[in-house]
């Protein structure tokens, strides 16, 4: 049931505690105005940091107020709340600190702060706090435990699955990259004697029966907070796998912004045949790497069974991939064949169990024309010095000879779409520093409105004329491999160094990598050690509410198949970790490209302060510029303008709404209480917390492996 200020009486006390200007008496109905904005108190820690970053990637309004800025405000009564057209305002709807009480003894920013958490209702997190009686737990010395949680298997509670962390199954896995470098620290305990405390996440207090809290929250005074005892950074999987239910839980679920986990693959090169790494030459002949013309290439290309295969994976594991085609391959091979290419015949049959994405005709490369007669290749140059380009012509014959032929074969295309080979025609440093100036205007020609990038070297989202780019992330399943032997021995080429045989780039670029160790096993390196680490990156961008694709080879579903294992380690992986009310979301490309495309749109709004909005009772309103799509979480059984919003997502109701201007009005479902607000004297503030340990490898992210 909705909770409302009694009387005026009530009112009264409420501006008075909070040293607001007495307005006049407010109707018994009157609710107060909450605005959907987090404040976020920063001491420059890791913890408050990676909930900023959680914040940023949903597009979550927040200020923060940095505690080691001279120049900051100081947070008391007037900076948390005002009153609008005679409603007291509370201007934020949660509030995040570093720890419990990062204040100095006897702070009124506390005070201030405790004050207006009791008045408004408003959650507080404490991203990272020592255990002690002021947060409802014992002190770690008290039974409890302080000390590394690398490599721990943590569970979410009964409590957790029934609150805020209902969307994971249950285990929440530490990381323990590197044994070098301790990654976690934590203090585990249990609820002080009296404590309303309810641990949501915990686990095995060491050289004991019990469980120690991780995660948990403390309801005392009129106040809740959510009680965080280890700390972390924006990069862990720890943190992403309990990112959602911190927001969750301070926002009550309703708030601007939405965060959902996504895996895209795309298989480049379908119908064409991939060269082949030469574990001899350490070298791929056939392609520009290669100079050593002596040398035959041994290309790779799928055969039906291995069509039969992937129409079965997908099956079994509820996923579309994309297949990015090149036609002229088929051609070229019924040409060869006396008219016989049976992987496209397959692949035409099985058309419509995948999704199909033009990839230009030959794969030829779109960018500067290249002089390949040296390594690395560089652009050939006219008289002048000027860069000869590959002509426009040439770029619409690539684009429209290839979607004529998917036309013809029936693939179930969409035109909008193109990812050129080798992201060829966008600018390659150090080669060819400006994109292909005849690439725009052929993409005009064609109605090329998604184009596709690599996202090594070209992450933002960018217009090419008419087109947006799409990023993609490259997997090191390398495009010139079809046996895992193949893989591991190109691997160690590239990340050892020259004394163990290897190239040496690791050496020349230790700011972006480090060499392996030692070499690899060329039986054993590819499940043992290079399946782990791509499964690990892959599953760390669907966990960071990245909506980008991956992107592999047709090379890599032959032979050996060697996608599979890290793909399998992927979605085995995550369904392991996640309930069956959060899905992976597997969009085809042009909606990624929507999707990045109203989030710069979100961001820029929100960073310019073009968006207001705030909750009354059981009703949401904003306002956003026009044109702007407006992205939100709220509960189950929302509406918007009388029609449902959103759709289901992790226990809540999320989407996107477009704003012509005027104000968006969201109606929460009755179930969804607002905040109690109570009349109060105040409460003293608690001592000021303990500083608690940070140990290294949470000050910046520990890589996963040398390329990462």
């Amino acid at each position: 049931m909705k909770r409302t200020i009694r009387t005026a009486l009530a009112l009264g006390a409420l501006t008075a505690a909070l040293g607001l200007q007495a307005g006049p008496a407010q109707a018994d109905t009157t609710a107060p105005r909450i605005d959907l904005r987090v404040l976020v108190v920063s001491d420059g820690g890791p913890a408050t940091d990676a909930i900023a970053a959680e914040l940023d990637a949903a597009g979550t309004p927040y200020t923060e107020v940095d505690l080691t800025s001279s120049t900051r405000p100081a947070i008391d009564a007037g900076f948390l709340a005002d009153t609008v057209d005679g409603r007291p305002r509370a201007r934020f709807q949660a509030v995040v600190l570093p720890n419990d009480n990062p204040f100095t003894a006897g702070s009124a920013e506390m005070a201030a702060l405790a004050s207006y958490e009791q008045t408004y209702a408003i959650p507080q997190v404490d991203a990272y706090t020592y255990a002690r009686p002021q947060a409802g737990l014992q002190v770690p010395t008290s039974g409890g435990y302080s000390g590394s949680i690398d490599g721990i298997q943590a569970q979410v509670t009964d409590a957790g699955k029934a609150g805020p962390f209902g969307y994971l199954k249950g285990t929440v896995p530490f990381e323990d990259n590197s044994p070098s470098v301790g990654e976690s620290y934590a203090y585990l305990s249990t609820p002080a004697p009296g404590a309303d405390f309810t641990p949501y996440v915990q686990a095995p207090i060491p050289g004991s029966s019990r469980q120690g809290s991780l995660v948990g929250e403390y309801r005392h005074d009129g106040r809740r907070e959510l009680v965080v005892t280890f700390v972390y950074n924006q990069y862990q999987e720890q943190f992403r796998l309990l990112s959602r239910g911190i927001v969750e839980w301070m926002t009550g679920g309703v708030h601007l912004g939405a965060s959902r986990n996504y895996f895209a693959v795309h298989v480049d090169d379908v119908f064409g045949a991939d060269d082949r790494w030469d574990t001899e030459l350490n070298c791929t002949p056939g392609d520009v790497d290669c100079t050593n013309s002596s040398v035959t290439p041994s290309p790779i290309r799928m055969t039906p069974a291995d069509v039969d295969y992937a129409t079965a994976w997908q099956n079994s594991h509820h996923f579309t991939l994309d297949l990015l085609y090149n036609g002229a391959g088929s051609v070229d091979q019924r040409a060869d064949n006396n008219g016989v290419d049976q992987l496209a015949d397959k692949l035409i049959a099985d058309r419509n169990q995948f999704r199909w994405v033009n990839h230009t005709y030959t794969h030829a490369f779109l960018g500067c024309e290249q002089d390949t007669t040296v390594v690395p290749w560089k652009c050939r140059t006219n008289a002048d010095g000027s860069t000869k380009w590959v002509g426009r012509a040439t770029i619409d014959y690539e684009i429209a000879a290839n979607r004529a032929w998917g036309q013809v074969a029936g693939l179930p295309l969409d035109a909008s779409e193109l990812v050129t080979g080798e992201h060829s025609g966008l600018r390659i440093l150090p080669q060819q520093p400006d994109d292909n100036p005849n690439l725009a205007p052929a993409l005009l020609d064609n109605g090329v409105k998604w184009l596709g990038s690599d996202n090594s070297r070209d992450p933002e989202q960018r217009q090419v004329g008419p087109a947006a780019t799409v990023s993609r992330y490259p997997m090191n399943v390398f495009y010139n491999a079809g046996r895992a032997s193949e893989e591991t021995d190109e691997y160690n080429w590239l990340y050892t160094s020259r004394a163990q045989g290897g190239s040496g780039i690791c050496e020349d670029n230790p700011a972006t990598t480090t060499c392996l160790p030692a070499p690899l096993d060329t039986g054993t390196g590819f499940q043992d050690y290079i399946v782990p680490l791509e499964t690990r990156i892959a599953l760390g961008h669907v966990l960071s509410d990245d909506p980008k694709p991956h992107f592999i080879h047709q090379s890599n579903l032959a032979e050996d198949r060697i996608a599979y294992p890290v793909l399998n380690g992927v979605l085995d992986g995550y369904d392991a970790l996640f309930a069956a009310d959060t899905p992976l979301v597997n969009l085809r490309m042009k909606d990624i490209g929507t999707e990045l495309q109203r989030r710069a749109a979100w961001t820029s709004a929100v960073h310019a302060g073009q968006i207001t909005t705030y909750r009354i009772g059981d009703t949401v309103t904003v306002q956003a510029p026009g044109g702007t799509y407006v992205t939100a979480t709220l509960p189950t059984g929302t509406t918007l303008g009388g029609g449902a919003f959103g759709t289901a997502y992790a226990g809540q109701t999320s989407g996107w709404a477009s704003s012509s201007g005027t104000a968006l009005t969201f109606t929460l479902p009755s179930s969804a209480a607002a905040p109690a607000v109570t009349a109060h004297t105040g409460t003293a503030a608690t001592a000021p917390a303990p500083r608690a340990k940070v140990p290294a490898g949470v000050t910046r992210q520990v890589p996963y492996t040398p390329e990462s």
